[in-house]
């Protein structure tokens, strides 16, 4: 079965706009997890980035508090990020690129830049039993670097997949180079899951991809989830998964 995870930062968003810098407000991210989980997703993930601007950090304790499937922690490779981290103890971390004046992550991180920082941090959480993915693009130099920092998956950036999808011939490309990079991976013994820009209309055009374990997925089901609620639209986004092949 291909898992999905529910990335729930975009229902803080939405609380932010209206209750920034209040103690609560509405609506409230304990609830969407409760929601998302009972409608049958694998796993919650949240995104607590360096200028708070969704996930603010008493969120973060109160979902590692609520989570009862696996709660996977996106964060920046830095000594903040991690000092948190290792006292939140998720059951997995994401380490992704940050720049402060991006509306949401634009690509991915450049792993073979700083092989050694990320093999630092990959066994430092290792030793408090977090798993560590790094979310990086379809390039075969950032898949040779994972493997050497010694983190165990990697989340493929499926957004310029998902920016060419009403394209054929560009679609056609960047599939291409997502089933390489899911063999290129698989080959090295990661473990590969995806996520970015996926959404109800170009979900089914990643089953061509081999290896792969989860998806992650958030914007697009909080998206609809206005329209329908929260358990549909988990519900339906976990069907429309249902069809990929598992080897």
């Amino acid at each position: 079965m291909l898992k999905l995870g529910v990335n729930i930062d975009h229902v803080t968003t939405v609380r932010e706009a209206r209750y920034r810098g209040q103690p609560d407000g509405e609506p409230c991210p304990i609830e969407a997890v409760r929601l998302t989980e009972a409608a049958g997703a694998h796993g919650i993930t949240a995104h607590l980035r360096e200028d708070r601007r969704h996930i603010q950090d008493r969120d973060i304790w109160a979902i590692r508090d609520a989570v009862k499937t696996r709660l996977n922690f996106e964060m920046a490779n830095t000594d903040e990020m991690i000092n948190i981290a290792t006292r939140l103890k998720p059951e997995a971390v994401c380490l992704v690129p940050e720049n402060r004046n991006e509306v949401t992550t634009e690509g991915g991180l450049n792993v073979a830049n700083q092989v050694e920082s990320i093999k630092a941090t990959t066994e430092k959480l290792g030793q408090v039993g977090i798993e560590v993915s790094l979310f990086i693009d379809p390039d075969p130099e950032q898949i040779e670097a994972t493997a050497q920092t010694g983190s165990p998956v990697i989340e493929l950036h499926t957004g310029p997949f998902a920016d060419s999808y009403a394209h054929e011939s560009k679609r056609s490309i960047e599939i291409e180079r997502l089933i390489k990079a899911a063999e290129h991976a698989k080959g090295l013994g990661l473990i590969v899951n995806a996520g970015h820009g996926i959404n109800y209309e170009n979900v089914q055009g990643l089953f061509s991809v081999p290896h792969l374990k989860e998806l992650n997925i958030g914007h697009s089901i909080i998206s609809r989830a206005i329209t329908v609620g929260l358990s549909q639209a988990t519900s339906e986004m976990l069907t429309k998964m249902a069809g990929y092949d598992i080897e």
